[in-house]
């Protein structure tokens, strides 16, 4: 069944082909697709294009479409289309021509876009719980592990001490950057295409302001044409504050592995977290931190994918579109999965103590005698002379005492002002008022 269909039936190969894996992508937008049903309904009644006998009618049908969907109930049939034909076909069944009647002012180019719009503005909110999660666990690592010091590295030699507080607080303020991307996202996501059409609007009276009031929109996406060209463009920019997340967890991963490797021997894995060898008893592998790795490189790639699909198109609707759900709907239980198992293992990181006093370490320190020689009054460039000298000369002997006091330094790690900042942003997230347009929509 589609909901274009006349006379003619098209070939089963080029159905095959056109409808590719839509049918498997639409189980994750079914229950978007009933939410704006629901609202686009209401809307419909208000405007005399369904009468006040068929709108309860249709809610209550929709509502039990959802209950289904929210309890894996819910199936596209073999031979339909796609979940927008599920749902019309379901609400026919039951109530006869009133559920022919859905469809009026509206396309599947917009169906989907809303669709789409409601489905990324669901995951956004899971994806930031999950960012501060991480956030949560890396700043109270932070602050417990302060005190221990930790070889800092600039080109993998050893430069000039750090330490776990530093190590662990860095990724926290990164993720709070990274959220600052997400919310740029989460803005323009929250706009409501519903009533674009096929990208040019419609002859019936719509009340496009009332759609977007009921999803719980900020506003629309007022120009039909520019709400048809979102499609596409939603998802690269929510695929580019995806890949903006995916850098920071990267190379947090990376630091893990080369951390835990036995010539490092910085961090200790907890052992139940990591994974053997099938010949060599001795292994402990960070498979998770190196999937995590490769899963997160994965995503920076998405945007270009997006990108890639539909840099060459003009305004108005194409079928190359449908592709972007093939490699935009999973993203997000991908990178919000290795938050999850990040989370768990740096909770349970054990880290070694004392580890500058290793001899192979002193030369960390020849900044910190720099620096205590210009304090002195010795110019600058004058102690950085005598310190190298003594270093060629392997009379060095570094005093290992640290004195950093300023702003995001080893001494005043500044982790309140950073939770601060992450606060700052997670609040600009208006997701209660959505909760409350949908908890609304289902109660109404």
């Amino acid at each position: 069944m589609k909901l274009w269909e006349k006379s003619i039936q098209v070939n089963e190969k080029i159905e095959k082909f056109t409808v590719g894996h839509d049918r498997e992508m639409d189980i994750y937008l079914a229950k978007y697709d009933v939410l704006g049903s629901m609202a686009h309904i209401q809307m419909l009644e208000s405007v005399g294009l369904l009468s006040k006998e068929e709108l309860p009618l249709l809610l209550a049908e929709l509502k039990n479409i959802y209950h289904l969907i929210e309890n894996d109930q819910f199936e596209i049939e073999e031979g339909i289309e796609d979940v927008h034909s599920q749902v019309e076909l379901m609400l026919t069944r039951k109530l006869g021509d009133v559920g022919k009647k859905i469809h009026s002012g509206r396309s599947r180019n917009d169906q989907v876009l809303v669709d789409l719009k409601l489905f990324a503005r669901a995951e956004i909110e899971k994806t930031v719980e999950a960012v501060s999660g991480l956030f949560d666990v890396l700043t109270e690592q932070s602050e417990k592990y302060k005190n221990i010091l930790l070889p800092g590295y600039t080109h993998l030699q050893i430069a000039m001490p750090s330490s776990f507080g530093l190590w662990f607080g860095a990724y926290a303020e990164s993720l709070a950057d990274d959220l600052q991307i997400m919310l740029s996202a989460w803005k323009i996501t929250n706009r409501n295409p519903l009533g674009s059409a096929a990208g040019y609007g419609s002859s019936f009276p719509l009340n496009r302001q009332m759609t977007t009031d009921l999803l719980g929109f900020d506003t629309m996406n007022y120009n039909v044409v520019y709400a048809q060209m979102g499609r596409g463009k939603m998802e690269r920019i929510v695929a580019s504050a995806l890949a903006g997340v995916a850098p920071t967890l990267s190379k947090l991963a990376f630091d893990a592995c080369l951390f835990s490797s036995q010539n490092f021997g910085f961090i200790k894995l907890p052992d139940e977290f990591t994974t053997g060898s099938s010949i060599m008893p001795h292994k402990k592998n960070p498979d998770v931190f190196e999937l995590t790795r490769a899963k997160c490189n994965k995503i920076q790639s998405l945007p270009q994918q997006i990108t890639l699909i539909t840099n060459n198109l003009t305004s108005g609707y194409f079928r190359d579109l449908q592709i972007i759900k093939e490699v935009f709907i999973p993203a997000f239980a991908e990178l919000n999965d290795c938050m999850e198992m990040v989370s768990m293992m740096l909770q349970r990181v054990e880290v070694k103590q004392n580890i500058l006093d290793d001899p192979k370490y002193d030369y960390l320190f020849s900044v910190e005698e720099v620096n205590r020689l210009a304090a002195e009054g010795m110019p600058f460039r004058d102690a950085y002379k005598k310190v190298g000298l003594a270093i060629e000369a392997g009379n060095f002997k570094p005093v290992k005492v640290i004195r950093h006091t300023h702003e995001g330094s080893i001494g005043n790690l500044c982790n309140d002002r950073i939770k601060i900042y992450m606060d700052s942003i997670r609040e600009q997230f208006n997701f209660g008022t959505v909760h409350e347009a949908v908890k609304n929509l289902l109660e109404s």
